[in-house]
């Protein structure tokens, strides 16, 4: 079985691909089937989280591409900004992962969250669409989450 251990740059002309929700591209350790049925072993360094479009690679593996699978997800749109901000700010207080896009934000579907943002005057429906939320902003080299609590 192949093992996938570390993240590239770029890895240009190769085919094989990985689509996987974002619940599993979080998870660094696990064993994965490939698009094309391959079943391969990622052990990644742990806090990797991949991303769509990064490449993954082994010693004795060649690169695979990663893709973000369409997934079941909450589109809470607005032309006001300041409503977005809003909703964008009690998501975030309640860590929940969020994909900013012009108008519109994005986070796996839940009806709770769903009517707290109907609330603030959004309009919010269900989609099948790729989720690729914020990383955050001490997201470096892939780790969400690097300070330690005491």
């Amino acid at each position: 079985m192949e093992t996938f251990d570390r993240l590239l740059t770029d890895a240009g002309g190769t085919s094989r691909t990985l689509t996987l929700p974002f619940e599993r591209r979080q998870r660094s350790r696990q064993r994965v089937v490939l698009d094309d049925g391959s079943e391969v072993q990622l052990l990644l360094p742990r806090g990797t989280v991949l991303r769509d479009g990064d490449w993954i690679a082994g010693a004795a593996a060649a690169p695979v591409r990663v893709r973000a699978a369409a997934e079941v997800v909450s589109v809470a749109a607005s032309a006001d900004a300041a409503l977005l901000l809003r909703a964008a700010y009690h998501l975030g207080n309640r860590h929940v992962p969020v994909q900013i896009g012009p108008g519109w934000l994005r986070y796996g579907h839940d009806h709770v969250l769903d009517e707290l943002c109907r609330g603030l005057g959004l309009e919010v429906s269900a989609a099948q669409l790729p989720f690729e939320p914020e990383a955050g902003a001490y997201a470096g080299g892939g780790h969400l989450h690097p300070h330690v609590h005491d």
